[in-house]
């Protein structure tokens, strides 16, 4: 059985969707890397949701925002799989699905995202590039990377 992608507006997602997907989030960003701060920041009505389910359930996810709401140019981030399943290697699959919406759905090739820096080399294999020095977010070290 294979991962199936979905892309959908805020409104657009059930309540279920919207649950799993914040319950994944959590799981991840709060619970498994220890960091206490608030998820929900009021910027999910603006951002497409894209999200791959196996087997019923939410285990990829990122969020997408055109150019002008995390950055001048557009952006991917709240970058997850749930940690069950990163032996498949989903996470290139999903971010090759993410730059591809962005390009189908903001007409836009610049991307810039907030990485950590322990994934500096998986997203320069995507095509990103560091344009910043490292920067603690949520005490995790990070750095500002730019594709296109």
């Amino acid at each position: 059985m294979e991962i199936v992608w979905h892309i959908k507006t805020f409104e657009a997602l059930t309540v279920n969707e919207l649950y799993a997907l914040l319950k994944l989030r959590s799981e991840v960003f709060v619970v498994e890397q220890n960091c206490v701060y608030l998820d929900i920041d009021g910027k999910d009505p603006l951002a497409l949701h894209l999200f791959g389910e196996f087997e019923n359930q939410i285990v990829a996810y990122t969020r997408l925002f055109k150019p002008g709401i995390s950055y001048d140019s557009a952006s991917i981030g709240r970058v997850v799989v749930a940690s069950d399943y990163r032996n498949k290697k989903w996470g290139k699959d999903l971010m090759l699905q993410s730059i591809l919406a962005i390009e189908n759905h903001f007409g836009v090739a610049q991307i810039t995202i907030s990485a950590q820096l322990y994934l500096k080399k998986f997203y320069e294999l995507l095509g990103f590039v560091q344009s910043s020095e490292m920067y603690l977010e949520d005490d995790i070290p990070h750095i500002k990377m730019i594709r296109g």
